[in-house]
């Protein structure tokens, strides 16, 4: 089942981008640049503010190539547009900002906390709590699906990071609220400085509390295997520990919401997909993969280069700053047949909604299972539902989130 959305309108010049500029996607997606990008300058040389340039890439295989290649594009120094000229406080600490060797000394162990056979193992929980989130939506009514889905990363994974749930929403809002500090739905404190102060400081809270629970107490999961993990034969300290913590929940909260908002909002938009899904729930593996290429959570994701290289046909030398936007390759048309299309036959599907290579989501398959849960759930009662309301988009230059989305849900009669 395919339905298609149609081609964008490119833009009539490529003068004046504010690629780096949140309220450049306060609509969503930019779609349009992306197609302009890949056509008309697929590599391209962009500034940041203070002047600080950035080579951009907008076609999948320059793209992939930055994200799996390690070697010559560094996360060290930052992964998002806000690192460029200034690099990460964190940069060498976590498991987002490190590159093999050491990243993979962190990563093996946090695998095997959240592989799939862990994800299987714990099936039946994870399905009673997303059943439980989504309980409001199955007997009907108007909700914002928004609100209610930020929580959905806790509930696939929060046991598996090791977060009591006591301070899963805690641990959702307060991530975002990290990751868009300027968007009025997350504006806490007077300004942004002093709304990172604050929900930083709640989260890491949250994590030392974590930290000393799971020291008394271990468990099978993230926490506890990074309390047991030692690097250059030396354990972590604390705060590395904290700094981890805060970057696997950054990634779980960034990804996995938006992929359910922006999937049930296609789905609103086209309901021909939905009764195809609903009549043949073996679709829904594909409905979960086409829902990540076409949400693309992540617009961009950055890289430094570490020696002298050349890529799209550019010389490029080590220091430099690239920027590889993901969302301009999961539409890419050398790749995707009609990536305008929403396509639950699209084979093979090699989107880059969950990352690649070293740094592919840990998480992936904790975000899969609850997502397929969703629509098994909403499928098997044979609900249905439209949107109800304004759509609201998250003000950030790095996540293709959804702040708000009513939607009226209908069950079977």
């Amino acid at each position: 089942m395919r339905i298609d959305f149609g081609e964008p309108k490119p833009l009539d010049s490529l003068d004046g981008l504010r690629l780096h500029d949140p309220a450049t996607y306060v609509a969503g997606c930019r779609h349009d640049v992306w197609l302009s990008l890949r056509r008309h300058r697929p590599v391209g040389r962009d500034h940041m503010p203070d002047g600080t340039p950035y080579w951009s890439f907008a076609t999948y295989a320059d793209c992939d190539k930055i994200v799996k290649d390690t070697a010559t594009y560094s996360s060290e120094d930052g992964t998002i547009l806000a690192s460029v000229g200034v690099g990460d406080s964190a940069g060498g600490q976590t498991i987002t900002l490190m590159d093999p060797p050491d990243h993979s000394a962190i990563r093996r162990p946090l695998m095997r906390t959240m592989r799939q056979s862990v994800v299987r193992r714990r099936a039946d929980a994870v399905r009673a709590k997303v059943l439980r989130l989504i309980d409001p939506l199955l007997a009907g009514g108007e909700h914002d699906i928004a609100r209610l889905m930020r929580l959905l990363p806790m509930v696939a994974a929060g046991d598996l990071l090791g977060i009591p749930e006591q301070h899963w929403e805690t641990v959702a809002f307060n991530t975002t609220a990290s990751i868009a500090p300027e968007d009025p739905e997350y504006a806490v404190g007077r300004d942004v400085g002093d709304t990172l102060r604050r929900v930083h400081h709640r989260l890491f809270a949250v994590f030392a509390e974590t930290i000393e629970t799971r020291r008394r107490d271990p468990g099978e999961d993230v926490v506890t295997a990074l309390l047991g993990l030692e690097i250059g034969g030396r354990p972590i300290d604390d705060r590395r520990v904290m700094l981890n913590c805060y970057s696997v929940a950054l990634g779980a909260n960034s990804t996995t919401p938006h992929v359910a908002c922006h999937t049930l909002l296609a789905l609103a938009e086209r309901p021909e997909i939905w009764r195809a899904v609903m009549a043949d729930p073996a679709l829904i593996p594909a409905l979960v993969e086409e829902g990540a290429r076409w949400t693309s959570p992540t617009h961009h994701l950055i890289r430094r280069v570490t020696a002298d290289t050349e890529l799209g046909g550019v010389r490029m030398a080590a220091g430099d700053w690239v920027c590889a936007w993901v969302a301009s390759a999961n539409r890419d048309e050398q790749v995707f047949d009609d990536p305008y299309a929403f396509d639950l036959r699209r084979a093979p599907n090699p989107h880059l909604g969950f990352g690649a290579g070293a740094h592919y989501c840990i998480g992936a398959p904790a975000s899969r299972y609850a997502l397929s849960v969703i629509f098994e759930e909403l499928a098997r009662r044979r609900v249905r539902f439209e949107v109800a309301g304004e759509v609201r988009h998250l003000y950030s230059n790095w996540i293709n989130g959804i702040t708000s989305l009513p939607m009226r849900f209908t069950p079977d009669a």
